[in-house]
């Protein structure tokens, strides 16, 4: 998809609508362009950067061999999150975010363990076997583990990368994120935190149109990463015996930082394409 197809893709969307302007973040301040009826109007070329910079990015990461998990517990995520996601067998959380889903990775590869067993009773006799009381039982517990884990119950090992859709929602996955040293894509609205971003994509977390423009475009760059691999294996073999240098758990998270230099600009005059596009029907 070319640059000025996939613009216009986000301004119909209504990406580039921010919170009323009462209730922003001031850290926010670079990726606005202006203020219109009292909603600050996203810079769209800011989102896109933030946009290009992120696929580029998970792109190399999936060819190098790891995966990403995409998360989202807002409504309007939920379903952006299963069909994309799904579609590229990668993982995800839609619902809640249980606490240690990272940082005590184990015993939640334990509990989706479990769910495999109560599947196999439940295909196995349909848990004939079992009192009612017990089945009953049996059957709530599946339900509950399937309900909290079934996105990521294919990922064997900690991922590569994070896409979280509102960081003001998602902070104990973010948080959880920073302590074990993955990379963060986050699409982010006026009132979140750019810091607790590697790679912050400005833009309206409220729209679902928005949520699964931004989700498609990663999700692309997730297929041509997995395209990429089995070239990358290729070169690797090719290349000298020198062993690669051990990956640090603590990945270099300066190196995704967006620049904090550019102007604060709270009037709306201009032309840019954001503001052209604006208009009183606001996304959120």
């Amino acid at each position: 998809m070319s640059k000025d197809s996939l613009v216009q893709d986000l301004i119909e969307s209504g990406i580039h609508f921010g919170q009323h302007s009462s209730n922003w973040n001031p850290k926010m301040r670079r990726f606005i362009y202006g203020k219109r009826n009292g909603i600050h109007i996203i810079d769209i070329k800011e989102t896109l950067k933030g946009l290009l910079r992120a696929k580029k990015f998970i792109a190399q990461n999936v060819a190098d061999g790891r995966d990403v998990v995409f998360v989202g517990t807002k409504r309007q995520a939920r379903l952006v999150l299963q069909e994309r996601v799904g579609d590229i067998k990668m993982h995800w959380v839609t619902e809640r975010w249980l606490g240690g889903t990272l940082t005590n990775f184990r015993t939640i590869r334990s509990r989706l363990k479990r769910l495999e067993e109560l599947e196999a009773i439940e295909q196995t006799d349909n848990f004939q076997s079992y009192s009612k009381k017990m089945e009953s039982r049996l059957r709530r517990e599946m339900r509950k583990i399937k309900r909290n884990l079934d996105g990521i119950r294919n990922m064997h090992k900690l991922p590569g990368a994070m896409v979280v859709v509102d960081v003001n929602r998602e902070t104990n996955a973010l948080r959880e994120a920073r302590k074990l040293g993955i990379p963060t894509i986050c699409l982010i609205d006026t009132d979140g935190d750019p810091d607790m971003a590697d790679i912050p994509i400005p833009g309206n977390d409220d729209s679902m149109r928005a949520i699964d423009v931004v989700i498609r475009e990663l999700c692309a760059a997730v297929n041509d990463g997995k395209q990429a691999r089995p070239a990358k294996r290729e070169d690797d073999a090719a290349a000298s015996g020198d062993a690669p240098a051990p990956r640090s758990r603590r990945s270099s998270r300066a190196q995704f930082k967006a620049a904090d230099d550019a102007p604060a600009v709270e009037t709306s005059s201009g032309d840019p394409a954001a503001v052209a596009a604006a208009s009183p029907q606001a996304s959120n």
